[in-house]
């Protein structure tokens, strides 16, 4: 038996998993964090030069690559995120081979998976049968399942999903769709009364009813009504109240968002706030709705692959980040003038080739480190003051052509001076 929440057959309250997971925003929240996170590459990753190079290692690239005979990384990605988002809990079978290498990840059904502790507090998983992973009624040491699960607020072992805290906010939304459904079913009329004189039989009255329903109803509302005996139909007014279906729905759609950490703009709710461009409103999702899965996607499989440092799995952030390109370029100009990054690394960026001379910084030739611009005046020669005349030095002879020039001057000036 599935019931949307504790007690929901004993209050005879009909709504299904399935119908609840169909409301429209609960669905989004859901579709959003399980397709992002399913469009992250996985990386393998080696830390030994104290930064993150991107490299392969046969006893852990295939697996990361191909989870199994099913599904792509970005499948299994999602469908993990999806067990962990819908039911609390995601289980990982690992199938080894001979040498004990990890060659294969299975997604188990969590209705399938139930979590057992031994008297020594060891940890252990009972199967049943699951046709894709080809696993039996068996019951499996910890060691064979990476176990990821939402906060386990009951039990260590059982976490609580996003999906039960925004049931009941999707449920009343869902109410209000059905409600909404049946009155414009009725072409937008709420109904009305239908009076006749005293005296009425209840014979009467009830085929009056039945011929006004069968020809006025539904897709006949509308239609021209002839009616004797001084009968008269009195239509019923809107309340206010229920003309604020927008507001209701927006309400119940911001509390469905609050349980993922999803920004209500995300899901198409509200604008997004004032003042983000569109880095700061994905910086923002990130942190509120991705990070903390993320993170720990990352941990369980370097957990349960048995991957060491220097080598850990992460998640490529490249394709959630990605810049727009005129912003991009403006940022791989300034990382390659600031000497961060060489030429090539940032043509890298773009799908560029790299070019002569471009994996090596460039620097200008007059650049000095500040230590030595504080001592320039002990290696600089320009900045050595000029050597001092010495006091006997006489003023070099003139040639002939210097005295003559300067004779003429002479006579020049005398000549002026008496006119």
């Amino acid at each position: 038996m599935f019931e949307s929440f504790s007690g929901a057959w004993q209050t005879n309250t009909t709504e299904t998993q399935t119908d609840v997971g169909t409301y429209p925003t609960l669905y989004a929240c859901v579709y959003r964090i399980a397709s992002d996170v399913g469009k992250l590459p996985f990386m393998l990753v080696d830390t030994s030069n104290g930064i993150s190079v991107a490299v392969s290692n046969p006893a852990y690239s295939p697996v990361l690559a191909k989870p199994n005979h099913y599904q792509t990384a970005g499948q299994f990605r999602e469908r993990w995120m999806l067990c962990k988002l819908i039911n609390g809990n995601a289980y990982v079978l690992k199938e080894r081979d001979a040498r004990g290498v990890v060659v294969a990840l299975y997604i188990l059904d969590p209705e399938k998976v139930t979590p057992l502790i031994s008297d020594s507090g060891e940890v252990f998983y009972r199967l049943r049968t699951d046709s894709l992973s080809q696993a039996g009624n068996v019951t499996i040491p910890a060691s064979e399942v990476i176990h990821d699960r939402c906060v386990a607020m009951f039990h260590p072992l059982v976490g609580v999903p996003p999906v039960s805290s925004a049931n009941w906010a999707a449920i009343k939304n869902l109410k209000v769709l059905k409600s909404s459904t049946d009155f414009f079913g009725n072409n937008a009329q709420p109904g009305g009364l239908l009076t006749a004189p005293a005296g009425m039989s209840q014979r009467d009255a009830d085929q009056v009813k039945e011929y006004w329903a069968a020809n006025f109803t539904g897709t006949n509302s509308g239609k021209v009504a002839v009616i004797g005996a001084d009968m008269k139909f009195t239509p019923f007014a809107m309340k206010s109240i229920d003309a604020q279906m927008i507001e209701h729905l927006r309400y119940g759609d911001e509390q469905i968002c609050q349980p993922f950490g999803i920004p209500p703009f995300k899901v198409g709710i509200g604008a997004p706030p004032a003042g983000l461009g569109v880095d700061g409103l994905n910086q923002l999702y990130y942190a509120d709705a991705l990070q903390t899965h993320i993170e720990h996607m990352e941990a369980l499989l370097n957990d349960g692959l048995r991957i060491r440092e220097p080598l850990s799995v992460e998640l490529d952030l490249e394709p959630l980040l990605r810049m727009d390109e005129a912003k991009r370029a403006d940022v791989e100009v300034k990382l390659v003038a600031g000497k961060i990054k060489t030429p090539d690394e940032g043509r890298a960026r773009f799908n560029l080739a790299p070019t002569g001379g471009g994996d090596t910084l460039w620097g200008q030739n007059q650049d000095y480190p500040l230590g030595m611009l504080a001592d320039r005046m002990s290696w600089d020669q320009s900045m050595q003051p000029p050597a001092p005349a010495p006091e006997n030095e006489q003023e070099p002879e003139q040639d002939d052509t210097a005295r003559a020039i300067d004779a003429a001057r002479r006579y020049m000036e005398a000549s002026n001076a008496a006119i």
